[in-house]
């Protein structure tokens, strides 16, 4: 999948932007009480507009650094969380498919053709991979679909997408009996993402 991988980038450019103008500007500032320090040598004065400036620049550029550092703080941890989020969401998005794939029924054939579906594969491409003809992933396919009792593809998907939407598909919250059971099969797949 690109998406997430150019989303990941993104996010690490924004904090690396931030880095950089933190450096930046320390280096700013750095430069402002150098030349602060310097005057003072020389006898100048704080009502000196000149030195008063400086000084007041130097102060600023104190605060942006000590802000934007707290700043990028936060957005680190915020990327952690979100990273985090997106881990348990996928766990418990896995979770769901098995209590799903169970309550119907299907096989382990079934199962894999599922979740190639569900990530957007046609028929011919499933057949490729699991080197079948697509005229026999269309039948176990269209097994699947009566056995969801669905009428296609895009309803298929359209059930596990309300249920993703929903927010509210924690393992916790089901009954005992349709406790997920991880296949290895479905599990290899979802770690192959």
């Amino acid at each position: 999948m690109k998406r997430p991988k150019r989303i990941e980038k993104t996010k690490e450019r924004r904090a690396t932007a931030l880095a950089g103008i933190i450096i930046l500007q320390a280096l700013c500032a750095l430069f402002f009480i150098g030349d602060i320090i310097t005057d003072f040598r020389e006898g100048g004065h704080l009502d000196d507009l000149h030195l008063g400036l400086e000084a007041l620049a130097a102060v600023v550029l104190i605060w942006g650094v000590m802000f934007l550092m707290v700043e990028l703080r936060r957005l680190l941890a915020r990327m952690g969380d979100m990273d985090a989020g997106l881990m348990v969401a996928r766990g418990q998005m896995g979770e769901v498919m098995d209590r799903f794939f169970d309550d119907w029924n299907l096989t382990e054939v079934e199962r894999d053709i599922a979740i190639m579906i569900l990530k957007g594969l046609d028929n011919e491409s499933i057949g490729q991979v699991r080197r079948t003809a697509s005229g026999t992933v269309r039948a176990q396919a269209t097994s699947i679909y009566s056995k969801s009792d669905t009428h296609g593809r895009a309803q298929f998907v359209s059930l596990f997408m309300e249920e993703l939407m929903s927010g509210d598909f924690s393992a916790a919250g089901a009954p005992d009996d349709h406790q997920p059971h991880t296949t290895r099969a479905s599990a290899h797949i979802l770690r192959a993402e």
